[in-house]
């Protein structure tokens, strides 16, 4: 028995749109059932960046100030970083900040006065290191004494 066949303009129209709609409503639904299963990776956004060893990090701060890391992700936005060392003890004694005072936001970073602890904001305003903003959820971590990395994982990206 042969296909039936479409006889009337309409039909002719309106069936292979209402088919042509009906496989990309399938497609959609298969996409989103895919995409709904994805779990958090860390190659999107990792939640611990190693800087380095501890000992020549450690003696580069020393000489040259803190490092000014630009850039570092924090799960939902980027931000620049401050990471800080004091004392002799290389594994003790680190300290990290967002790039930007205290009394400020993200929205007035700071730029480094070559080989010093000081910061100068977007008001021109000089800003020792521990008078950066505290990130709250980032943490140095020192791990087997020997690597220096900031734990980003509880990051709340907020000022």
């Amino acid at each position: 028995m042969p296909p039936p066949q479409l006889r009337t303009p309409l039909a002719r129209a309106v069936v292979p749109v209402l088919g042509g709609m009906g496989v990309l409503t399938l497609l959609g639904l298969l996409t989103w059932g895919v995409a709904a299963n994805i779990e958090r990776t860390e190659s999107l956004a990792p939640s611990v960046y190693e800087v380095g060893n501890v000992e020549p990090i450690a003696d580069q701060i020393a000489e040259n100030g803190p490092l000014l890391l630009p850039g570092l992700d924090t799960s939902s936005e980027k931000r620049n970083v401050v990471l800080n060392h004091v004392g002799d003890d290389p594994t003790q004694g680190w300290q990290v900040y967002f790039a930007y005072p205290e009394d400020r936001n993200e929205f007035c970073p700071v730029r480094q006065v070559r080989r010093t602890a000081t910061f100068i904001d977007c008001e021109d305003r000089r800003v020792e290191v521990t008078k950066l903003a505290k990130p709250p959820g980032v943490f140095p971590l020192v791990q087997n004494a020997e690597t220096i990395s900031i734990d980003l994982t509880k990051a709340n990206t907020e000022p």
